[in-house]
């Protein structure tokens, strides 16, 4: 008896061309490339076997993971961990027929660990020109920077890299989100806005409405990224709308970091039907358990989206994508 009947949502989701506009490098670390870079790098980990890490890999809100995420990112130490990491996501993301990448990094996590942001960016550069060649894929990188630092750390982590301004589009704002509001990071969206870099940022995730509306309005962020909070909030629903400003929402780690317990309470669909320019992403595919294809796909279960729903999500990502460096 034959096994291998793909579901016709699946088969859509495949064929779908897709942009992949929310996903950290850092978070596609798997833990068998954690676990052989560990080893290569002699970095000690409180883990015996890979076995062990996938139960770490588990978690009930976003420090939990945060904690984990950290640890997991010391073994990334040469250029060539950086290439490998790089190399390894966007095979996969070729896989699920994605066209265009905009790569998170965060440079102060590897910074605070000593290691070169030149090593960071030939790694990864040459993951890029090849997957470019080799797939017809546009990929550029996004820096973030970590709230839970001070927004003076930041500007200097900016300073840092701006010999690397051709490397990079755009910067961001992750980490720990409750008690860090955008408006804390007012000046160094200001400074990234003469240097004509676009400008995202994490708001409305565990974070409330209020945070969104600040990314919006102090910092002048294109995109949110997450933005579940916004159902909150009728009159920002309207302003996203009217203003046309995307939402990269990440299902699977909505689920796993209890953001959303449920996927059948995702906000997605009720969002889009008001006009809501939503697209769909990882976040952190290695720790919450699935690359792109698979966040669409727990979601279309959850929702039962239709293929003329998932089509729109799939042409949301195109539309709001940045231009490729």
């Amino acid at each position: 008896m034959k096994t291998d009947n793909v579901h016709p949502t699946l088969q859509k989701i495949q064929e779908l061309p897709k942009a992949e506009l929310h996903m950290h490098l850092e978070g596609s670390l798997e833990p068998e490339m954690l676990f052989a870079l560990a080893k290569r790098n002699k970095i000690q980990l409180p883990y015996q076997t890979v076995s062990d890490i996938h139960k770490a890999y588990r978690f009930s809100h976003l420090q939990a993971f945060l904690d984990l995420y950290y640890q997991g990112m010391s073994v990334l130490l040469q250029e060539q961990d950086y290439y490998e990491l790089a190399q390894g996501y966007l095979k996969k993301a070729h896989q699920d027929h994605v066209q265009h990448v905009e790569l998170f990094l965060d440079p102060q996590a590897h910074l605070s660990r000593g290691v070169s942001l030149s090593s960071v960016f030939k790694g990864i550069d040459q993951a890029i020109q090849q997957a470019q060649q080799a797939y017809g894929m546009t990929v550029s990188i996004i820096v973030c920077f970590l709230r839970h630092l001070s927004q003076k750390e930041a500007l200097e982590a900016f300073e840092q890299l701006m010999p690397y301004r051709d490397q990079f589009i755009g910067i961001g704002l992750d980490s720990s989100e409750l008690g860090h509001p955008p408006r804390q990071f007012k000046e160094l969206f200001a400074l990234a806005r003469t240097e004509k870099l676009r400008l995202v940022a994490h708001a409305g995730e565990e974070g409330p409405a209020s945070y969104v509306w600040e990314a919006l309005d102090i910092l002048g962020v294109e995109r949110i990224d997450h933005g579940n909070a916004i159902h909150t909030d009728p009159v920002l629903i309207q302003r996203i709308v009217k203003d046309q400003i995307p939402l990269t929402m990440c299902p699977l780690s909505n689920k796993a970091l209890n953001v959303v317990p449920d996927l059948k309470n995702h906000p997605a669909r009720d969002l889009m039907n008001q006009g809501v320019k939503v697209t769909i992403n990882s976040d952190d595919p290695a720790y919450f358990g699935g690359y792109l294809n698979q966040n669409y796909w727990a979601l279309a279960k959850a929702l039962a989206l239709t293929h003329a729903e998932l089509e729109t999500l799939a042409r949301h990502s195109i539309e709001a994508r940045f231009d490729a460096r």
